[in-house]
């Protein structure tokens, strides 16, 4: 039987439960990327709960992979010197979309923006077309 739809719905439950605890409870939104740019350009007072979430989502990580080695699958065939500049890549981009698919489109749409719901739409065209891309090109997959 498969089972990956339903990790990939607990996966979705789950995002949305803690996005929504994090807005009810501190007022604020999960977006990846601006939680990463306050604790580069700290606010007075404004880095503590930045940095705790970051480590906890590298904490949880890392605790998941002790339970269970295979958790995280290694499926990459390319040299780590294409997912840094691909890291890059990304980083400049959140800086020019203002802000990260987790901010775009698990925050974001749920709040009615429009500039989110733009933003997301982009994200999933250029990453479809990219996929395409690379396969017909026999590139990085």
């Amino acid at each position: 039987m498969q089972t990956e739809w339903i990790n990939a719905l607990l996966g979705g439950v789950l995002i949305g439960i803690s996005v929504s605890l994090m807005l009810y409870w501190n007022g604020r939104v999960t977006g990846i990327s601006g939680i990463i740019n306050g604790v580069l350009s700290p606010l007075k007072g404004d880095s503590q709960w930045r940095v705790l979430f970051i480590a906890g989502l590298v904490l949880g990580g890392l605790v998941m992979r002790q339970m269970n080695s295979d958790f995280f699958e290694n499926t990459l065939q390319t040299p780590m010197w294409t997912v840094g500049v691909a890291g890059l890549l990304v980083g400049f981009g959140t800086i020019m979309g203002s802000g990260c698919t987790s901010g775009h489109g698990v925050c974001g749409i749920s709040r009615l923006s429009p500039r989110s719901l733009i933003a997301t739409v982009v994200f999933m065209v250029a990453g479809t077309l990219a996929v395409v891309l690379f396969r017909k090109l026999g590139i990085l997959l």
